[in-house]
């Protein structure tokens, strides 16, 4: 089954002024309204049947609230795949995995330049012990500052993959936004999994090749940053960049499904 790995939709409430912050942080007109159902219509015009739902708190107050709109839309969209998030200075961080866990939420989404911490922060590392293994979990990776003085890079989720070899990890961007140099030399070859997501327009040949001849096809998922991009708009781009036939990009958007059927038959 076709699946988009990296999508956002946001409450009613949120979504407009959502949109305004992420639009002024990147540069970018985004595609979408970021409502559910906004995003939905576009995966079903793409001809893509699920679709991952992320959310990240940018504070400790904000965990629950971001959580439940997770529940919200598990519940109420069977065609989505909806990611929970934990901030790691959240105090009581153990129940709230396991409210995650017996709802049948199977990822969590973390970014940690939105949520004020860096991923080689010790108290981060306390988010993934009690994670374990639990999770399927999806990283941004990158922006504009280098890696020494970034929240995110390859380098610092290269040794997270070092600490923590057992739950399944996804880089978004290809590895990393305007960090792809770094993550051909970190990440490309790795178990680490890749989304396409908000990267082709940004990178150069040179990367996108360095990175595809290196890193297993298996291991490359389709996310279209919705609602950023359009999904429909995206498959192509990533068709055309990727030189990809029928066959191969449908293999592509069933990678998700397979990495999840591989977590669920742990």
């Amino acid at each position: 089954m076709s699946m988009d790995i990296h999508a956002h939709a946001f409450h009613p409430k949120i979504a407009a002024k959502t949109i305004n912050q992420l639009q002024g942080h990147y540069d970018i007109h985004a595609r979408g309204n970021g409502l559910v159902e906004d995003l939905l219509a576009r995966e079903r015009a793409a001809g893509i049947a699920r679709v991952a739902v992320h959310t990240a708190a940018t504070a400790p107050s904000q965990v629950i609230p971001a959580n439940n709109w997770a529940l919200d839309l598990a519940r109420n969209h069977p065609e989505i795949e909806a990611f929970g998030t934990m901030h790691p200075d959240f105090p009581d961080m153990e129940p709230e995995l396991d409210r995650l866990r017996q709802a049948g939420i199977r990822g969590l989404k973390f970014h940690a330049d939105f949520q004020g911490f860096f991923l080689d922060d010790p108290r981060f590392y306390r988010v993934l012990e009690a994670a374990g293994s639990d999770f399927v979990l999806m990283f941004h990776v990158g922006d504009r500052l280098p890696p020494e003085k970034n929240p995110s890079c390859p380098l610092k989720l290269a040794r997270i993959r070092r600490e923590f070899p057992g739950p399944t990890i996804i880089a978004a961007h290809f590895g990393g936004y305007l960090h792809w140099d770094w993550a051909i030399e970190h990440l490309a070859g790795s178990d680490v999994y890749m989304d396409t997501s908000s990267a082709l327009p940004f990178m150069s040949p040179e990367q996108l090749q360095a990175i595809l001849s290196r890193h297993p096809f298996e291991r490359l998922l389709f996310g279209s940053d919705y609602p950023l991009a359009d999904p429909g708009e995206e498959m192509e781009l990533v068709r055309r960049r990727l030189r990809l036939s029928d066959s191969r990009l449908t293999d592509l958007l069933e990678n998700a499904e397979r990495l999840f059927a591989d977590v669920s038959a742990q």
